[in-house]
């Protein structure tokens, strides 16, 4: 699991809010409704749950947010995690329990499933994850996706397990177009903060375009607002003062002479990878493909210093693998997989773990070839975990 307040592009926090390890900081008019919300997840039209309204009126010039948030609360949900975390200690190697909680946003419903948004680094490593919904009721998820580089996921919850009760108190986020916020116009933090609870902070869009990359991270421009992001936040939901949904809140800036920095991934950006996450099979466990590597993340500062790209380096090939009939060596930089690119082994683990055991792919490797960097694409046939 990864522990709260790690600190990511200088003072960058990713907002979860921890028990014993972490926690979460890091749509349209009525008539446009049914084709917004077919375009994310292809919701079925029949839907048991409604959606959000959009608020009419000079809302978005006032200070007074709660009619918006009257309608956005019930698409927000608090997210439990619990996971399992390993460390050193003077007897060794012991494993223990870690729990957490970060926010999510209802995007979909297809059939019998609802589909949540959150961050990824809400629900890494989780064994076991937990949504609390507007009227308090709970349910487990499962998770269905996940995009490490962009810091987004999905979990999916079998509606058949909850009560009419609860489908009538939850609804479907209204997603808003992100691309026409403007820097100066309200915008309304919403989500489970320091886990106490789904809570409302107000502020404005401070700019758009910022871009604050991790090393594992693609470069997202994000959009920057004063509105208070805490620990608990991360996944909840950036509202315009309609009460569109315009991003998805994933980190801060920490630091005791920074104040009102907050972050959230515009949902034009988000949009399609989410659609993506939701309409991917998911692939059984033990039916997932396997490559037969060791590699360790050729980061940054590396890539700088010795003139390598960026990816993962392979350090050594199993005897027989998957890897080694495809020409993989020792020494290559793994780059891409089925035409992806891939910076890391989480993000080359999470693509693998969406394609099948016997399945042809392709990995794109770099290498040194009398001291020329040569790219090549290599053919794949994945094997079975064992």
């Amino acid at each position: 699991m990864k522990k709260t307040s790690k600190l990511v592009a200088a003072a960058v926090v990713f907002g979860i809010t921890a028990g014993a390890a972490f926690q979460g900081v890091n749509y349209v008019t009525k008539d446009a409704l049914k084709s917004k919300t077919e375009s994310i997840g292809n919701v079925d039209t029949q839907t048991k749950l409604s959606t959000t309204n959009v608020v009419s009126g000079t809302v978005s010039g006032t200070t007074d947010v709660s009619l918006v948030a009257e309608q956005v609360l019930p698409s927000i949900v608090a997210i439990d995690v619990t996971g399992e975390v390993t460390s050193m200690t003077p007897f060794g190697m012991q494993s223990g329990e870690t729990t957490g909680s970060g926010s999510g946003i209802i995007i979909a419903q297809k059939e019998d499933k609802m589909y949540i948004a959150t961050n990824n680094h809400v629900i890494a490593d989780a064994k076991k994850v937990t949504i609390k919904f507007a009227d308090d009721s709970t349910a487990d998820a499962v998770v269905q996706g996940t995009d490490s580089a962009t810091d987004l996921a999905v979990v999916m919850v079998d509606m058949t397990k909850l009560s009419e009760e609860t489908k009538q108190a939850i609804k479907v986020a209204t997603i808003g177009d992100s691309t026409k916020t403007k820097v100066g116009e309200q915008a309304i933090a919403i989500g489970n903060a320091l886990g106490y609870g789904t809570s409302v902070t107000v502020g404005y869009v401070s700019a758009k375009d910022r871009e604050i990359g991790a090393e594992d991270s693609a470069s997202v421009k994000l959009i920057q607002t004063d509105a208070a992001i805490n620990p608990g936040n991360s996944g909840g939901a950036l509202v315009n003062g309609k009460g569109e949904v315009i991003g998805i809140n994933s980190s801060k800036f920490a630091a005791e002479a920074i104040e009102g920095m907050g972050f959230a991934i515009p949902m034009a950006v988000a949009e399609p990878i989410l659609t993506d996450l939701m309409n991917k099979e998911v692939v059984d466990e033990a039916k997932q493909a396997y490559l037969g590597i060791t590699g360790r993340d050729v980061t940054s500062d590396l890539s700088e210093a010795y003139g390598m790209p960026m990816g993962i380096y392979v350090a050594e090939v199993s005897k027989g693998s998957p890897a080694e009939k495809a020409g993989i060596r020792q020494g290559y930089i793994i780059t891409g997989l089925n035409g992806e690119e891939v910076k890391t082994m989480t993000q080359l683990q999470e693509k693998l773990s969406r394609c099948q055991a016997g399945e042809e792919g392709t990995i794109t490797v770099q290498l040194n070839s009398d001291g020329e960097v040569v790219k090549k694409k290599l053919s794949v046939t994945f094997g079975k975990k064992e």
